[in-house]
C-alpha cells in the first residue's frame, strides 16, 4: 500500500491539538490524541486525514460538539463559536510527535 499524500483539506478539517491536563494525560498513558477539527467534519473524514496527515494507524475517533457559552460583551449579548473536539486513540505502534515532553 502506498502512502496518500495529505491533500490540502486534510488541512481545514484538522485545526491544532488540544493541549489541556487532561489530553496529556490521555497521551501518556493510553496513546490517545486530542485535536480540535472541523464542526462538520465526519468521524471518517477525520480519521483518513489524520493517518495522511500524520502517517498512523487510527485504531478509533470519538468527536465531542462544545456549544458556544453565551456572554455580555459590552453591554451586549452574544455567543461564542462551537467547536468540535476528536479523542484519536493510535494503534500500538504509532505515535504523533506533538512537540511536547511526554
Amino acid at each position: 500500500m502506498a502512502v496518500e499524500k495529505a491533500k490540502f483539506k486534510d488541512y481545514d478539517i484538522i485545526r491544532y491539538p488540544l493541549m489541556t491536563e487532561k489530553s496529556t494525560k490521555l497521551l501518556s498513558d493510553a496513546n490517545t490524541y486530542v485535536f480540535v477539527v472541523d464542526v462538520h467534519a465526519s468521524k471518517p473524514e477525520i480519521k483518513g486525514a489524520i493517518e495522511r496527515v500524520f502517517n498512523v494507524n487510527v485504531k478509533s475517533v470519538n468527536t465531542i460538539v462544545n456549544k458556544g457559552k453565551r456572554k455580555y460583551f459590552r453591554g451586549k449579548f452574544g455567543k461564542r463559536a462551537d467547536f468540535k473536539k476528536a479523542v484519536i486513540r493510535l494503534a500500538d505502534n504509532s505515535k504523533i510527535d506533538l512537540g511536547i515532553g511526554v
